[in-house]
C-alpha cells in the first residue's frame, strides 16, 4: 500500500464520519440556541429544560436520518472492501 493510499483513506474515513454527525450535531445546536433563547427572555435557569429537548431533538433526528446514515455507511464500507484487491498492489 503506497502511503498516499492510506492517507486517502483515512480521509475518506474522516469525511464521512464528519458528513454523518453533521446533521444531528446540527439538530442539537439548533435546539440549544433555541432553549438558550427561551431561557434568556424567561430567566428560567433550569438545568434539565436545556438537556431534555436536546436529547428528544437528537433522537428524533437520528430516528429521521439512520435510514440516509446507514446507506452511507454501508456504500462506503462496500466501497472499501472492493478496493482492497487494489491497495494490496
Amino acid at each position: 500500500m503506497v502511503p498516499m493510499q492510506a492517507v486517502t483513506l483515512g480521509q475518506n474515513a474522516i469525511t464521512l464520519a464528519l458528513l454523518l454527525s453533521a446533521p444531528l450535531l446540527l439538530v442539537g445546536m439548533a435546539v440549544g440556541l433555541l432553549i438558550a433563547i427561551f431561557q434568556a427572555t424567561t430567566q428560567i435557569q433550569e438545568m434539565t429544560l436545556t438537556f431534555v429537548p436536546k436529547i428528544v431533538a437528537v433522537m428524533l433526528a437520528l430516528l429521521f436520518f439512520s435510514s440516509w446514515m446507514l446507506i452511507k455507511m454501508t456504500d462506503y464500507t462496500q466501497d472499501l472492501f472492493l478496493s482492497i484487491p487494489n491497495l494490496i498492489r
